[in-house]
């Protein structure tokens, strides 16, 4: 951590500057104590009060990695404070904005931006940013054709400060890796190497260009979520349909609007389930300034006008999950819906996730007495945060090992059930999950469908055939070498084996000269002595030039 003490005290001295131990709750947590005392006895506290602001304007700050994690928490209303949530739901759309200039550079850069001019990209462009997130800000404007279009642009300069920053949070993982089990269970390292890679890809506007269009194809068409259409990318700029929508949020906007609540809920667990299991693409940064609900027109028909779509936007962060994996994860929640847990037990030991010996029987009680609650309740009766807890507390004393693509799940699911729970606090979200996971499940096993995947693969796996003579005959060449390499290494074993029992006999040779002419020198009186004392040298000599 001494390699990070700058950064360190950069951390230290902005915590103090807004006095960040004013807002920690000391009197539920005293083990806050020693942290609050460290930011108060640093200069930059001395003289200053509370800031009622402070957490936000903090967290700003200190950078990009702070603002996401700050995105993360502003939906954990079971976990922090509400005065706290009310800074940290600013973070979501209303970060400090950077200058237009800088705005403009970077849209008119030949290398990194759309290398035109502002007069021939837009007949009209507003300098006053729409939003300002963590990792770009947003400007409206219009085509020349009339189109209303968002112009979405990289903060500057901000690359070089995550790197650093993931170099911070790496060591501390390794850190906590070396001496907490609960750490090294959920694969820590791994966990901050994935999402480092992911938060640098967040930086290249083309890959969430590439996520976007991906999205908007998966749901073209569909009465649940739109996603808005690319026209424009690079690296530092992306161009995208403009749309009306209210943050999820806002729910007082939609009971002013008369939207059913229970419905929309209802209809964006069904996208999470929808995202993850029929298209193995899902959003995983879905804190509420990254998910909108349409503003449907008055012209619209009675029937419809309280059921509109979600919009997707920020399509940057994206999970995806291996096939087999997939399939464990629905087994899995089934297994947890229909309370048999001595079979989720066995999924888990099938996947590989537990030591051969560990006590299944230990476990299946652990996880019933752990996660059998949370079935039975409401959305806005369960503790997510802590049951999460408990299972890592279990996952640490059986050794279990959780893959780190199933971490990004989990933390999207903490998003999922943070928005559930403002939106519809009582909605049911096992009764709703079951079905959707039993249908997929079915049809993952129907000889059907799994004949329908062969048709559609028969084509490749035809070309492929065309190379099997190929690859035998590498296979054959490729047996034949190893079989010389192993001869040839099976020689060298023998000669290296010759050549040690030749070393250990002249070591007996020399060892039984040196000790005998010592002997002999120290027997014999007169001229003879120092001629065994040359010889005892010889010895050494020999064995060692030998």
């Amino acid at each position: 951590m001494l390699t990070h003490r700058k950064r360190l005290f950069q951390l230290w001295r902005i915590a103090a500057h807004y006095r960040l131990d004013t807002h920690l709750p000391l009197a539920d947590t005293p083990q806050l104590q020693p942290i609050a005392k460290m930011i108060k006895a640093h200069p930059a506290a001395w003289g200053k009060k509370h800031q009622p602001n402070g957490v936000k304007l903090a967290l700003e700050d200190m950078g990009t990695l702070f603002l996401k994690l700050g995105q993360l928490l502003s939906t954990r209303r079971d976990l922090v404070t509400p005065d706290i949530i009310e800074q940290l739901v600013q973070l979501q759309d209303r970060v400090k904005p950077f200058d237009v200039d800088i705005v403009i550079a970077q849209i008119q850069d030949s290398k990194h931006g759309l290398g035109q001019s502002l007069n021939t990209l837009f007949t009209r462009f507003d300098t006053k940013p729409l939003a300002a997130a963590s990792i770009a800000q947003v400007h409206t404007a219009a085509l020349h054709d009339g189109r209303e279009v968002v112009v979405k642009v990289v903060r500057p300069d901000i690359r070089d400060q995550i790197v650093a920053d993931f170099e911070l949070l790496r060591d501390m993982a390794q850190w906590a890796s070396a001496r907490i089990e609960a750490a090294r269970a959920v694969r820590i390292i791994e966990v901050v190497e994935d999402y480092r890679q992911i938060m640098l890809n967040e930086l290249d506007l083309n890959f969430e260009a590439d996520n976007t269009t991906k999205m908007r194809n998966n749901f073209l068409g569909s009465t649940m979520m739109y996603v808005p259409e690319v026209y424009a990318a690079s690296k530092n700029v992306m161009v995208m349909e403009r749309i009306q929508g209210v943050p999820i949020s806002q729910t007082q906007v939609f009971d002013d609007l008369g939207y059913d609540r229970a419905a929309l809920a209802e209809k964006g667990l069904t996208i999470f389930f929808t995202q993850v299991f029929r298209d193995n693409f899902f959003h995983a940064d879905m804190h509420p300034g990254n998910v909108f609900v349409e503003i449907l027109p008055e012209e619209t028909p009675e029937p419809y006008r309280h059921y509109p779509r979600y919009i997707g936007l920020d399509c940057a962060i994206m999970g995806e999950l291996s096939n087999e994996d997939q399939m464990i994860v629905a087994r899995m929640l089934l297994a947890v819906m229909n309370n048999n847990f001595a079979n989720l037990v066995d999924i888990v030991s099938r996947a590989g996730w537990i030591p051969p010996n560990t006590d299944k029987h230990a476990l299946t009680r652990d996880m019933r007495r752990t996660v059998a609650p949370m079935v039975l309740k409401p959305i806005n009766e369960i503790d997510f945060a802590g049951v999460l807890m408990q299972i890592l507390d279990i996952a640490r004393r059986h050794h279990m090992s959780i893959p780190p693509q199933l971490v990004l799940l989990l933390k999207t699911l903490v998003h999922v059930e943070g928005l559930g729970r403002d939106l519809y606090p009582e909605l049911d979200i096992w009764s709703l999950a079951k079905p959707i996971l039993t249908s997929w499940v079915k049809e993952q096993l129907d000889p059907v469908h799994n004949m329908r995947k062969l048709r559609e693969q028969l084509p490749e796996l035809m070309l492929s055939t065309a190379q099997i003579p190929k690859l035998l005959d590498q296979g054959i060449q490729s047996m034949a070498s190893q079989g010389a390499r192993q001869d040839q290494q099976l020689r060298e074993i023998q000669q290296i084996r010759a050549d040690m029992l030749n070393d250990r006999r002249r070591d007996w040779i020399a060892l039984s000269g040196f000790a005998i002419s010592i002997a002999l020198a120290t027997q014999v009186i007169g001229w003879l002595s120092p001629i065994f004392y040359l010889l005892a040298i010889c010895f050494v000599i020999w064995r060692i030039l030998g």
